[in-house]
């Protein structure tokens, strides 16, 4: 018996121990987990941080290059010009009225219209054929010329504006006040091939002006840089006025309404009429639409109680879009026939009272 029980007693202590060490362990691990966890949450979107970081200060170095890539080398402009190899050939020059520089070997060069970059290879190229083998040559626009640009249309201040150095639509917008309320929902950038006009050069260049469609939104408030281009001397930009939808027939107030640069449905036309008169029909609404060249006009069938009830898609409208509500047989001659029962109680009403 005695065995039994120091059995028992001995099975318990031991049952006891290990059941301790369990709980004592247990915690520690639960302690242990979280602070790894948080730690490499906290390592990892430091590191996406960085390279978004990184990501947007490269997209805008390149930005800057491309901007001075794109530049014309024009009259007047101040170029710094570095040859590594010999420091003799090291020159400030001023661009002539021409577009001709001097340079020590090289004589007169014309770099009017050329890019910095282009005018660096010319220069590596002939310095190679006779002088220098693979040379090095940087060139560095000091002071620009000031540049003339035109903006019309839709602008707080239109008009002609002289320019220093690489800017870009968006700086030309500034410039011109920012948009009207009116302005449409795109800018056009027109570039001439020979935006100096000089009579030699348009014999040999019989080109036609370059346009560039740019959309406002995707620039402007969706910030696609992509789009803001860098400008040339000569450039135009156009900022039409936005176009109108018309809305007519059975509305309270027919007319033409502008876009505003902003997207239009036929629910928001009609509203803008002010609301259909009680004898509308709003089942057989119609948009007549122009398209293609020769002005083929095509007709849209809308259900504008559809619309309203939710159960059919809310079109959006395009400009110069025409809208007639026509007006229902059946809801005039109850209109008509409610008039004519209450005149007839009036008149009724009045041979009473003689």
């Amino acid at each position: 018996m005695r065995s039994i029980k120091r059995g028992r007693i001995l099975f318990f202590l031991i049952f006891f121990l290990l059941s301790n060490s369990c709980v004592s362990t247990s915690p520690q691990k639960k302690e242990a987990s979280p602070p790894s966890e948080i730690q490499f949450k906290s390592l990892e979107s430091s590191q996406q941080i960085k390279a978004m970081n990184e990501s947007l200060l490269l997209k805008a170095l390149s930005m800057r290059r491309d901007h001075y890539k794109e530049y014309r080398i024009g009259a007047e402009d101040l170029l710094e010009i570095n040859v590594f190899e010999d420091e003799k050939l090291n020159k400030t020059v001023r661009v002539s009225a021409q577009g001709n520089i001097s340079l020590p070997l090289l004589g007169v060069l014309r770099v009017k219209g050329l890019t910095p970059y282009e005018l660096e290879k010319e220069i590596r190229d002939l310095l190679a054929e006779k002088y220098i083998q693979n040379p090095n040559v940087s060139v560095f626009v000091k002071e620009y010329r000031s540049q003339r640009i035109s903006v019309i249309g839709a602008v707080e201040k239109p008009g002609i504006f002289d320019i220093y150095g690489q800017r870009t639509l968006l700086d030309a917008l500034a410039m011109a006040g920012g948009l009207k309320e009116e302005a449409g929902p795109q800018l056009f950038l027109i570039r001439p091939t020979n935006p100096d006009g000089g009579a030699l050069e348009k014999k040999e260049s019989e080109e036609a002006p370059k346009t560039f469609i740019i959309d406002l939104e995707q620039l402007l408030i969706k910030g696609d840089l992509s789009l803001n281009l860098s400008l040339h001397h000569g450039d135009v930009l156009n900022i039409p006025v936005s176009g109108k939808v018309f809305v007519g027939g059975e509305v309270r107030r027919p007319g033409g309404f502008p876009l505003k640069g902003k997207r239009m449905t036929v629910s928001q036309a009609v509203a803008m009429a002010e609301g259909l008169k009680p004898e509308a029909n709003a089942n057989q609404v119609k948009i007549f639409r122009y398209v293609g060249e020769g002005g083929e006009r095509i007709s849209i069938p809308v259900d504008l109680s559809a619309i309203q009830r939710g159960q059919a898609e809310d079109l959006f409208l395009q400009e110069n879009d025409i809208v007639i509500v026509p007006k229902s047989g059946i809801k005039t001659f109850l209109i008509e026939f409610r008039d004519t029962v209450k005149g007839l109680i009036g008149f009724g009403f009045s041979l009473g009272s003689l």
